[in-house]
C-alpha cells in the first residue's frame, strides 16, 4: 500500500497517475482537494481513497500498518510566504513527524526537498548529503530554508541510527508539466508563455541585469515532470538506495530557449519582448541553475532526461492545446 501526501498537487498527482497506470498500489492520497483543478488532477485515476491532512494521524493509526512507502510531496511551496511559523508547521514539523513514524515502523519514505536549498548557487549545486556540505548552503527564502532544515535533520537522524528502512530526499529543479494549473503565480513558465503567445502572439521575458548574460539568457535546469516521476518510481523499485539526490536534467537552458520551444510547439514565429526584472526580486535573482546528476547516476539510475524541446512539445500539444489539459 502506498500513501502520497500532496497527491492532488502538481508533482504528487503526476506520481499518483503513474502509480495507478502501472497497477502499483493501492494508492491513497493525503491532501486538501480545495479547488476544481486539484480535483481534476485526481479524477482520471482509480485511487483507493483521499483524506485531508487533519486526518493523517488517525489514518496512520488505523491503516498505516499496511504501508510499504510514503511519498511525501505535501508542502507549502510558495516562495513569497513571510510567516516562518506557518512554513515550519507545514514543511518541517510534518516532515519530521513522518520521518519518526516511518523510522519506528521501518516504512520507506521518499520526500520532496527542493533546489531552493541552493540559494544563489554560489555554493554550487552538488547534492552531497554530508552535514558539512549541507550546512554551507544558504537558501534565499523561507521555503528553501524549511527544506534545508529538514534535509539537515534527516542526515543527522540517519547518522544517529534513527531512519526509515529506505529514505530519499529529492531536490527538484524547475519542473514543468500537466496538473500545475491550481498554482496561480507559481505555475511554470511554460504555462505562462503559452498563455501569452495565445493572447498576444508574443512572449515576455525578464531583461538581463547581469553583464555576463544576454536578455533572455538567464539559465535554469528545466525538467519534465515525467522524468521526476520516473526517478521516484525507480527509487521505489530500488529500495537499497538512500540519500539526498538532485532531480533535474544536468543541463542548464536559457529562458530564450524555453520560449523558442513554446513557439515551435505552437507552430508560431518567435517574437519576444523583454522587460525589467522587478526591483523587489532583482537583488536575489538567480541567473544560472544546473543540477549535478552524478550521484543519482552513480547510484544506478541510467535513463536519459527528456530534452527541453521534447518536453515542451508534449506539454503544449498533448495537454495545453487540448480541451482537458489534466493528466
Amino acid at each position: 500500500m502506498i500513501l502520497v501526501t500532496g497527491g492532488a498537487g502538481f508533482i504528487g498527482s503526476n506520481l499518483v497517475a503513474a502509480l495507478c497506470e502501472r497497477g502499483m498500489g493501492p494508492v491513497y492520497v493525503c491532501d486538501w482537494v480545495d479547488s476544481p483543478d486539484k480535483k481534476r488532477n485526481l479524477d482520471k485515476h482509480s485511487i483507493a481513497g483521499v483524506f485531508e491532512p487533519d486526518a493523517l494521524d488517525s489514518w496512520l493509526e488505523s491503516e498505516g500498518a499496511a504501508l510499504d512507502v510514503i511519498f511525501h510531496m505535501g508542502a507549502s511551496s510558495s516562495t513569497v510566504v513571510t510567516d516562518p511559523n506557518f512554513i515550519l508547521e507545514n514543511n518541517f514539523d510534518l516532515s519530521l513527524k513522518l520521518w519518526r513514524w516511518c523510522a519506528n515502523r521501518q516504512t520507506r519514505l521518499i520526500y520532496a526537498s527542493s533546489a531552493a536549498t541552493y540559494g544563489d548557487g554560489t555554493a554550487g549545486f552538488d547534492d552531497d548529503d554530508a552535514i558539512e556540505s549541507l550546512s554551507r548552503l544558504k537558501p534565499l527564502n523561507l521555503y528553501g530554508w524549511s527544506k534545508q532544515l529538514f534535509d539537515l535533520d534527516a542526515v543527522s537522524l540517519k547518522g544517529a541510527g534513527f531512519a526509515p528502512r529506505q529514505w530519499a530526499g529529492l531536490k527538484f529543479f524547475n519542473v514543468y508539466g500537466p496538473n500545475e494549473y491550481h498554482k496561480g503565480g507559481q505555475e511554470s513558465l511554460v504555462v505562462q508563455l503559452h498563455r501569452q503567445i495565445q493572447e498576444t502572439g508574443k512572449a515576455r521575458l525578464f531583461r538581463s541585469h547581469h553583464p555576463e548574460y544576454a536578455d533572455g539568457g538567464q539559465e535554469r535546469d528545466f525538467v519534465w515532470v515525467g522524468d521526476c516521476v520516473d526517478i521516484m518510481l525507480w527509487l521505489y523499485q530500488t529500495p537499497d538506495v538512500t540519500g539526498i539526490f538532485n532531480v533535474g536534467t544536468g543541463t542548464a537552458r536559457s529562458f530564450a530557449d524555453l520560449a523558442a520551444a513554446c513557439f515551435d510547439a505552437m507552430n508560431k514565429e518567435v517574437q519576444i519582448d523583454f522587460f525589467d526584472t522587478p526591483e523587489n526580486i532583482r537583488r536575489h535573482y538567480q541567473y544560472h541553475t544546473q543540477a549535478n546528476m552524478s550521484r543519482l547516476r552513480s547510484a544506478g539510475y541510467v535513463k536519459p532526461p527528456t530534452s527541453l524541446e521534447e518536453g515542451v512539445r508534449r506539454y503544449v500539444q498533448d495537454y495545453l492545446a487540448t480541451n482537458d489539459p489534466h493528466r
